[in-house]
């Protein structure tokens, strides 16, 4: 019996939670950073924050990438 193309399989979620996760922490950055600029905090702090941000924007590329994958693989399949 095929599954209906409602139901995700278990590979969809954990790809989708791997695009979630670097969203999240560019979110939690950005207000560490939005912190630093309201309260005049070390601009260290928010070279910091917004490094890593970009290294969540590459993890959340290279997630969408492996989605993106995936999906080709279950049209081929």
């Amino acid at each position: 019996m095929q599954p209906t193309q409602d139901v995700q399989s278990p590979t969809t979620n954990s790809l989708i939670h791997d695009v979630r996760n670097p969203l999240n922490r560019i979110s939690m950055q950005a207000e560490m950073v939005k912190l630093v600029l309201e309260n005049d905090m070390p601009r260290e702090k928010a070279i910091a924050a917004l490094d890593k941000i970009l290294v969540a924007c590459q993890d959340s590329s290279a997630a969408l990438q492996k989605l993106a994958e995936h999906a080709r693989t279950d049209e081929t399949s």
